[in-house]
């Protein structure tokens, strides 16, 4: 079988490393374009970087829809089946209707819910013990189409790091397991329930931000959501301070939010709108990741100081 396979992130290389292993033919790989990171270096997506290693071609189109070439090269591919899976970009119909098979896409939760570009961290965000990855049809709107099999995973009191490798695994091996059976027919398409359906939306830096006006519960989420990108972050006499590693107190809070509670030698307490977060790992704007004892060594902390906002 001829499969192209679109995709950007490690999520997505799992299952481009599984097509692989499995045997089939794949004449292209389409992902995001490069980008520019510190230092002006080129950093390629895990996807490219995984064709490049068994010599698949890639192609980087900006916005596919508007890459009429692309499309023009798929359809001479002519391609059996194309395989999705965190592309980054929705496929036009001229896309859509290339393949005999279909195209079909790996998304990271128990469609209907958290349908969209962030559903692993919303999965987080929402406290969810258990989520999964979903092999379904692709419509031109977004996460809508048919669903073909799913697998379920324990997720509780993972970051998106952990999250993300959980569900790839899964997910690439439920790819190996279900794209048989579309082949011999066999396949069952169950549609979406739509009064079930939620969303996940893009994430932005601004997302990251705690003035510590919410419950500590979710302040900790936040920081396994947002662990790989952009980081829950806050400010100290006016400079950044990422945190990693927290956890709840269930405790009252004995000050406004924002502001230290107590101090030892490996942690430091916040008080937040309800309860309290003791943070164990951080990272101040310009130095590395480190613990909170090594933090606190080089930067004073006392009961009463105040995260918030940038001004100061």
């Amino acid at each position: 079988m001829k499969i192209v396979f679109m995709g950007t992130p490690a999520f997505a290389a799992s299952s481009l490393q599984k097509l692989i292993d499995e045997g089939y033919e794949i004449p292209l790989v389409v992902t995001q374009p490069d980008r520019r990171g510190n230092r002006n270096k080129m950093i390629l997506s895990e996807v490219k970087q995984l064709a490049l290693v068994h010599g698949i071609e890639t192609a980087q189109p900006v916005r596919i829809k508007k890459d009429p070439e692309l499309i023009d090269r798929l359809a001479g591919i002519a391609p059996d089946m194309i395989v999705v899976a965190a592309f980054g970009q929705i496929l036009p119909r001229s896309v859509l209707d290339i393949p005999r098979l279909g195209c079909i896409n790996v998304h990271g939760s128990l469609l209907p819910e958290l349908r969209g570009a962030s559903p692993m961290q919303a999965a987080i965000l929402q406290g969810k013990d258990e989520s999964g990855v979903t092999i379904m049809k692709m419509a031109e709107s977004l996460d809508t189409g048919d669903m073909i099999s799913k697998v379920s995973c324990d997720i509780k009191g993972m970051d998106i790091i952990e999250v993300s490798k959980v569900l790839a695994d899964a997910g690439a091996e439920l790819l190996a397991r279900t794209i048989p059976s579309i082949a011999d027919g066999t396949a069952i398409y169950e549609a979406q329930d739509e009064s079930k359906a939620s969303y996940a939306g893009m994430i932005s830096k601004s997302d990251g931000f705690t003035d510590f006006n919410e419950p500590a519960c979710m302040i900790e989420r936040k920081i396994r959501a947002f662990a790989e990108w952009p980081a829950c972050y806050s400010y100290l006499d006016g400079q950044q301070i990422k945190f990693y590693s927290a956890e709840v107190v269930d405790s009252e809070p004995d000050g406004a939010p924002g502001t230290v509670s107590s101090t030892d030698k490996t942690s430091y307490t916040i008080n937040c709108s309800e309860g309290m977060l003791r943070v164990l790992e951080q990272q101040l704007q310009g130095k590395k990741r480190m613990n909170a004892g090594d933090f606190m060594r080089g930067h004073k902390l006392s009961a009463g100081d105040i995260f918030g906002s940038e001004e100061v």
